[in-house]
This record gives structure tokens, C-alpha cells and sequence, in this order.
């Protein structure tokens, strides 16, 4: 069920998302104040959000800065061939590569888009040549470096 569209959420649930995702180590009973329910139907609600896969897991967010990962590449990927077996295997590789935070199989002119962080411009040379040079079915690599952040969250904005 966790990949079903469009599943119906009450005022409830989305406070209850809504002040998770702005914190996401309040207790229940702190968590339960806030939306307006005792805690036991609030911890009720919680596990529920989980069970259907609205809420898929907690995380600490590391600033990237302090731990010396200043730099933000985003690279456009274009592929040989857009056969099933390449797309499984370009996947797949980068699935294992810690540098990529994100990957987007997109439309038009190019296959994929990356966002990738590094600590140097000499990190992200040696990411291309020892990982993505190297990985059969790469026909183009197309930089573009972030010179700075404007908006990043990971805050959904859950529909009213």
C-alpha cells in the first residue's frame, strides 16, 4: 500500500506530518499536544502514517558544510542506448556511490540528473574518472556547480 497514490489524510494526520517533519524526535505525548489528541490515538495514528508508507522513516539531517562536504554538483547524464538493461545498470551503480544524494531518471535531451556532494573540486574529479567514466553505457557528462544554496528543506508540503 505504501505506493498508492493520493491517500485520503484528515486535518489530523496532517498536523501530526506536519509537526514531524519539523521535528521528528518529539515524543508522543508531546507530539499529541500539539495536534490535539491524548497520546495513545495519537501513537495509533503515528504507527498507522507508517504502516501505509506515508511515513517512511526518521532521519538526523547533517549540515554538509560542517562536515567539510562543501561542494554541490549537479550532473546531466546521457546513456548509450535507454534499453531496459543499461537504465537497470546505470541504477544500480549508483545506488552504491555515497557522493550521489540524488538521482532523477528524466525526459528530454538527457537520461538522468544527479546531485552530488564532495568536499573539492579534486573529490569530484576523481568521483568522474574512478566511478562514472568507468561505468559501461555513460555516452555524456555535463557539470553544472552550485556557487550557493537559495531554498533546501525536506519539508512536504502536504496538501490541505
Amino acid at each position: 500500500m505504501a505506493n498508492d497514490a493520493n491517500i485520503a489524510l484528515d486535518r489530523i494526520d496532517r498536523r501530526i506530518l506536519s509537526e514531524l517533519q519539523k521535528d521528528g524526535r518529539l515524543t508522543i505525548t508531546e507530539l499529541a499536544g500539539r495536534v490535539g489528541l491524548s497520546p495513545s490515538p495519537c501513537l495509533r495514528r503515528v504507527k498507522l502514517l507508517e504502516e501505509r508508507g506515508i511515513i517512511s522513516g526518521y532521519v538526523a539531517v547533517v549540515d554538509q558544510n560542517r562536515v567539510g562536504l562543501e561542494v554541490n554538483v549537479f550532473a546531466s547524464v546521457r546513456l548509450e542506448r535507454q534499453r531496459e538493461e543499461e537504465l537497470e545498470r546505470f541504477n544500480a551503480a549508483v545506488a552504491t556511490w555515497p557522493e550521489v544524494m540524488e538521482c532523477y531518471l528524466m525526459t528530454g535531451t538527457r537520461d538522468y540528473l544527479m546531485r552530488i556532494v564532495v568536499g573539492s573540486l579534486g573529490e569530484y574529479e576523481r568521483f568522474i574518472k574512478e566511478k562514472m567514466s568507468r561505468l559501461t553505457g555513460v555516452a555524456s557528462i555535463e557539470s553544472s556547480f552550485a556557487l550557493s544554496r537559495v531554498k533546501h528543506t525536506m519539508v512536504v508540503p502536504v496538501p490541505e
